[in-house]
């Protein structure tokens, strides 16, 4: 009968993990991030355009929890532990701050995007630095750019004139 440890066991290089963990710690840091604050926009976005851009909020806060939690799995499937705790992300994280209050649609959608912005810029970094030390990160980094992009161009349609 084979013993199981009750520690997690991983057959992984520590090297290639702790570099695993360097590159999606700071993904799931501005991924919780933008989920507290996309949900800060939810509860104060106003305008003419209320009703779509409330909800659509609310599907990026959805997604980017997710995806915070995609990332902080695959780092503690590999072994090691991840800080998403509010004081180490408020102190950690790249996103651009929030407004606070009642804020019209296009101003909401504006810092949003460019908290996904700044997202992105962190998850790109983890897609080129992880291509060569684990693909199976690597694939966790660039299915989250994907979706960002997409969250995005969703968010973009409202102010695009064209």
């Amino acid at each position: 009968m084979t013993e199981i440890k009750a520690v997690p066991q991983t057959s992984a290089d520590p090297d290639v993990t702790s570099g695993v963990a360097q590159f999606l710690g700071p993904v799931v840091t501005d991924l919780t991030a933008l989920s507290i604050d996309g949900k800060q926009a939810h509860w104060h976005v106003r305008g003419a355009n209320f009703q779509a851009v409330h909800e659509l909020l609310d599907v990026i806060v959805d997604h980017a929890r997710e995806w915070a939690d995609t990332a902080a799995e695959r780092v503690v499937a590999l072994g090691l532990p991840i800080d998403a705790r509010t004081k180490t992300v408020g102190t950690k994280a790249t996103t651009p701050t929030m407004t606070a209050g009642f804020q019209q649609s296009d101003d909401v959608i504006a810092e949003v995007i460019a908290a996904i912005d700044a997202t992105l810029v962190t998850v790109r970094t983890a897609v080129d630095e992880l291509g060569e030390l684990d693909k199976v990160s690597e694939d966790v980094a660039i299915e989250i750019a994907r979706g960002l992009e997409k969250d995005r161009w969703f968010l973009f349609a409202h102010l695009a004139t064209k």
